[in-house]
């Protein structure tokens, strides 16, 4: 099968898979996503999310030796740093691990993990674009209906027999003067 298909990912080699199996977790990790689709680290966040993925990358290469506690440790810095999230729900120690185990089976020329990860990101791509597409057709069609609606005039009142709201101003009582001159207060109804 060809890699650079539409049906498959843009990888080729060992690396490459790895790559793309890391922006993967990421990217399905339910606290970052949280942060990113809400901006708690600012209007780049997806920029700080696809940086993440590159450190990670980079730090798998430059250190051979990064275990999954090295790169939980990295996750839960971040999420703190830059999107001021306190991940406490142990999720930062179930990507590290996931990343871990994409790591050993592309070290082996094992990609199918990684390649039914990329599927799924496919699926679930092509239902949101789907609903997408079907919300604008409704809504277009909700609008189209509002036209339609206002140009028969059905049930429309002329506006000029509305009757009047607007009452005849009270007079203002005068205020009560007592025989030592005070003003005599008296309470609102």
């Amino acid at each position: 099968m060809d890699a650079q298909s539409s049906n498959g990912p843009p990888a080729t080699d060992a690396a490459s898979y790895l790559d793309l199996g890391i922006t993967l977790a990421l990217n399905n990790w339910p606290a970052l996503t949280l942060a990113v689709q809400s901006n708690w680290g600012g209007p780049k966040s997806d920029d700080k999310r696809d940086w993440l993925c590159g450190a990670i990358s980079e730090m798998l290469t430059e250190r051979p030796e990064t275990d999954a506690e090295d790169i939980e440790d990295v996750l839960i810095q971040v999420m703190n740093d830059e999107f001021d999230v306190v991940v406490d729900d142990e999720s930062a120690g179930n990507v590290a691990d996931e990343i871990m185990e994409m790591k050993a089976q592309a070290e082996r020329g094992n990609f199918a993990v990684i390649q039914e990860l990329w599927e799924t990101w496919q699926k679930k791509s092509q239902q949101k674009s789907a609903s997408a597409a079907m919300f604008k057709q409704v809504e277009t069609r909700d609008e189209d209906q509002e036209t339609d609606e206002s140009d028969d005039d059905v049930g429309d009142v002329d506006m000029d027999d509305a009757p009047a709201l607007v009452q005849a101003p009270r007079e203002k009582a005068e205020p009560e003067i007592d025989e030592d001159g005070f003003t005599m207060v008296k309470k609102k109804r």
